[in-house]
């Protein structure tokens, strides 16, 4: 909803040499790297696995069939995809020939979801844990030992893994600006949704919340440590070390944390923070019940998908209406003014979703 506008437009305004960084942590990173902002889809899609055990296990525990559940299921997800193909596959254009077919925030999360709802509704915990395991596994051995022109094994490039040449053979052009090899990525994308659903069985198990709290967190420093580790990390910090005649550095089986590819290791390692953001909330929020503070993010989250398709598609009318209200300030503020107007344009957002919220409209997929 713009917060990254605004950050960006306020540390240009500061002009300060302490901040002068910061906007780069709402920029995503090209290749291979970690920021602020590459946390947000990730942690989206695990907070839909979370929820998960929730709402299928309900319809479950009072007799619902598979038929009716999964005509739900399949229904949210045509409304997401197409949600989707509005925002970035030129949907609105009306013109057949305009058409892409892309890959972008809501897809990701319509499949992830599909996919995880199935190995939920069909594995149980055991199971899903190994079918889990084995997607992680299976797509980061498909990405790094499959040969193919410009291939180098154990290598991640653009344009030269498996999952990029599979799009290509099957999408083509139809594939648009964005080409992501996300036909194979699904496997990572349904990785994250998986943690998330571990997560949303532990909150509805028997365990005392303290007890639950504490179980998240562990999961959170074991993914982080894993997607840490496999990702060579700690190789590159420590070079020297010659295992089976080769400095492991130069090992073919590390995995870099790259979220253009959701990489297996970008999986774990979004999912560490994940579990432990997760762990704090509801620390605060269940165990300590100080809740208070979160309405303002709760007016948000009600209507989570109104709010994302409110933004990607009107935010030129709520900046315009942010200039009705507040352009007579620029005289005051000066180079401050594009962080006030954008702040306007989410309040006027955030205004009309408080008002959904206060007469209890909500609008889900």
């Amino acid at each position: 909803m713009g917060g990254s506008t605004i950050v960006g437009a306020a540390v240009k305004a500061a002009d300060c040499d302490l901040l002068r960084d910061l906007p780069q942590q709402f920029v995503h990173v090209e290749w291979e790297g970690f920021r602020f902002i590459d946390l947000i889809f990730p942690l989206f899609l695990f907070l839909i696995g979370v929820a998960i055990p929730y709402a299928l296990g309900k319809r479950l525990a009072r007799g619902d069939s598979l038929k009716s559940i999964y005509a739900h299921v399949v229904t949210r997800v045509a409304v997401l995809i197409v949600l989707g193909m509005m925002v970035n596959g030129n949907l609105l254009s009306y013109n057949v020939h305009k058409f892409e077919i892309t890959y972008s925030v809501l897809q990701m999360l319509a499949l992830g979801y599909l996919v995880a709802s199935i190995v939920f509704l069909h594995l149980r915990l055991p199971w899903q844990i190994a079918a889990t395991a084995v997607m992680l596994m299976g797509y980061w051995a498909l990405m790094a030992f499959v040969p193919g022109p410009g291939h180098e094994m154990g290598v991640f490039k653009p344009g030269c893994n498996f999952g990029d040449w599979l799009n290509d053979w099957i999408l083509g052009d139809l594939q648009g600006r964005w080409r992501f090899g996300w036909i194979l990525g699904i496997l990572g994308h349904v990785s994250t949704a998986m943690l998330g659903v571990f997560a949303g069985q532990l909150l509805r198990s028997g365990a005392s919340r303290v007890a639950k709290a504490g179980w998240l967190t562990l999961l959170g420093v074991v993914c982080l440590a894993a997607g840490l580790f496999w990702s060579g990390w700690t190789a590159r910090q420590w070079p020297g070390v010659e295992l089976a005649g080769r400095d492991w550095s130069q090992w073919p089986v590390w995995c870099p944390i790259i979220k253009n590819r959701w990489t297996s290791t970008f999986a774990l390692y979004a999912g560490g923070y994940s579990y432990l953001l997760l762990a704090l909330f509801y620390l605060v929020i269940d165990v300590w019940q100080f809740r208070r503070w979160a309405v303002p993010f709760m007016v948000i989250g009600a209507n989570s998908i109104f709010a994302y398709m409110a933004w990607q598609l009107c935010h030129p009318a709520f900046r315009r209406v942010s200039e009705v209200f507040f352009g007579g300030l620029q005289q005051y503020v000066g180079a401050w003014f594009e962080a006030v107007a954008w702040a306007g344009a989410i309040a006027t957002l955030w205004i009309l979703l408080w008002y959904m919220y206060r007469n209890k409209t909500f609008v889900r997929a």
